[in-house]
């Protein structure tokens, strides 16, 4: 169960893909989440998701 919350969200989310997933599509896998509404939930906060850094931005 992922946090509703936007701000924790993109708390949790980095914090996993800093310490445990190597990709979002591999967070998204694990977590049984859709991909395109997290990263939607998450850009409407302002933030994108880079690759190159593996976190949301």
């Amino acid at each position: 169960m992922l946090p509703k919350d936007p701000q924790i969200l993109l708390s949790f989310v980095n914090m996993r893909l800093r310490d445990q997933n190597p990709s979002l599509a591999d967070f998204c896998a694990e977590q049984d989440v859709d991909e395109a509404a997290l990263t939607e939930k998450l850009a409407a906060i302002g933030c994108r998701y880079d690759p190159v850094r593996n976190q949301f931005v």
